[in-house]
């Protein structure tokens, strides 16, 4: 565990953010029979792999996106349950569609989640929903000094653009300082959020704007872990681990005195 406060200096702490493709893999095969076919296969080998990477990393928080929490895909498996407890954590997950989408009636879509896992400490969990989009499930986990949302935007440009604004009005709502990690979907740039950060006065991570995706060959920036400026980052990194399409993101980050007073 990193989690590490101490009352005359900081709290350090190490997130790191994957989308995980529901464990289904990669490779040429993923699409055969037809396009998009390694959907409806999990594979429990790259479920482990995953799970033993994330454990190598020792993180304090995981923020995972399309994990699959019990579906026939997964012979009925909770992935986000399955990792948190090789990790030691607490798992905190809900169906990333709106709760009263059609998408809820479905075997296997209305398993399709984002979870985080977070170490026994790290407490007060709460979902929120973009009023627009397919995907609109955003997850807010509060430590003692800062908060963490955890988002999958909409594939669509103009969604995406409608849930940055619904997600700028929430995150504004917070005390405390404000990470803010996940899948963004932003095929057509980083200025796509350039708006945003600047209005929310968050800052990115990867100031070197290295890519995630695809994971064989990454060329495009869609994940991201944003910060406040009361929130310090100490290391960051897209580690070359090719389980999904998406590459992971790590991060150590520390929150100073004052702003833990501020908050």
């Amino acid at each position: 565990m990193r989690i590490e406060a101490r009352a005359d200096t900081m709290l350090r702490v190490r997130l790191l953010v994957y989308n995980i493709r529901y464990a289904t893999g990669i490779g040429p095969a993923f699409h055969l029979p037809l396009p998009g076919a390694g959907y409806l296969r999990s594979s429990r080998q790259v479920l482990s792999q995953i799970t033993r990477f994330i454990k190598e990393q020792d993180p304090d928080v995981v923020g995972l996106i399309e994990v699959d929490t019990g579906s026939i895909r997964t012979g009925m498996v909770n992935q986000a349950d399955y990792i948190a407890r090789s990790l030691g954590h607490f798992s905190t997950y809900e169906c990333k569609y709106g709760v009263s989408s059609v998408n809820q009636l479905m075997p296997i879509v209305r398993k399709q989640s984002n979870a985080f896992l977070a170490a026994p400490r790290v407490h007060n969990e709460r979902f929120h929903y973009f009023d627009t989009g397919i995907k609109r499930l955003i997850i807010e986990l509060e430590l003692d000094e800062v908060a963490i949302f955890l988002v999958h935007l909409s594939l669509k440009f103009r969604h995406r653009q409608y849930q940055l604004r619904y997600l700028y009005d929430l995150i504004r709502k917070s005390s405390k300082p404000v990470i803010v990690a996940g899948d963004f979907n932003t095929y057509w740039g980083d200025h796509e959020i350039y708006l945003f950060t600047q209005a929310a006065g968050l800052r990115n991570a990867n100031l070197r704007g290295l890519p995630s995706y695809p994971s064989r060959s990454p060329r495009k920036e869609l994940d991201f872990i944003l910060h406040s400026d009361r929130v310090a980052i100490d290391r960051f990194e897209i580690p070359d681990v090719r389980l999904s399409d998406h590459l992971p993101l790590i991060c150590d980050f520390t929150v100073h005195e004052r702003a833990r007073q501020a908050a």
